[in-house]
């Protein structure tokens, strides 16, 4: 059983959202699928699928214009939420502080916070994907509650490219390894960065990667089902 979270980002409609909770309705998996919608498709008929949201404001509620709340998300149904984002990191530049603030304010809602760590591309022919995803682990975990982490080398997102087998193993058991010595012994980790439905099953195979975040491949159900279907 694995994890395979689709997230939509800025895309969908209430139209494309039943027909893919139909698609997956008819799907059957013993993985557990997750959804991560906007904000505008986070209500309405979610049955047999688990919804989450890509973002969360670290304040409860206020002048926060534009910001949604913990208590908003969980109000509406949504069961996880995305946190540190490698295009909220760069377009919103969301600190590894903001991260925890926000990884805290779902654990409060009982959101369960899928946190994102990754490299850029800099970082990574620099040889400091270890040093930058550890950085991000100290500062970005919560103190308490239970959470995701994803990998998603930044370089990655929405490229074509994706890093060797042997790179994800070694940053995957490193990450293993981080989670252990803190105590988060039944953390799952995730991979994202790039994936589709002919390298799914090879990413979701390497030791210690848990499920998959997805991001294009997750919005038609033509791209999305075969990943669900390959992973075991």
């Amino acid at each position: 059983m694995k994890f395979i979270v689709g997230n939509w980002k800025m895309n969908g409609t209430p139209d494309k959202k039943s027909a893919m909770i139909r698609a997956l309705s008819e799907t059957t998996t013993e993985n557990i699928v997750i959804l991560c919608l906007p904000f505008t498709l986070l209500g309405g008929d979610n049955k047999n699928v688990t919804i989450g949201a890509q973002d969360i404001s670290e304040h409860e509620n206020g002048a926060y214009t534009g910001d949604v709340s913990g208590q908003m998300i969980s109000d509406m149904g949504a069961k996880y939420v995305i946190v540190g984002h490698s295009e909220r990191r760069f377009y919103h530049h969301e600190t590894n502080e903001t991260v925890h603030a926000k990884a805290a304010a779902a654990i409060r809602h009982k959101l369960i916070p899928i946190i994102c760590v990754g490299e850029t591309l800099d970082e990574h022919k620099s040889n400091k994907t270890f040093d930058v995803v550890r950085k991000m682990l100290d500062v970005c975990l919560p103190e308490s509650g239970e959470f995701i982490v994803a990998y998603e080398p930044r370089w990655a997102i929405g490229t074509g490219k994706t890093p060797t087998i042997d790179e994800v193993k070694k940053i995957h058991q490193m990450i293993y390894e981080y989670l252990n010595v803190h105590g988060h012994t039944t953390t799952p980790i995730l991979y994202g960065g790039s994936v589709n439905k002919t390298n799914a099953s090879d990413f979701a195979n390497i030791p210690h990667v848990d499920g998959l975040l997805i991001g294009g491949a997750s919005l038609e159900s033509e791209t999305f089902l075969p990943i669900i279907k390959s992973v075991n």
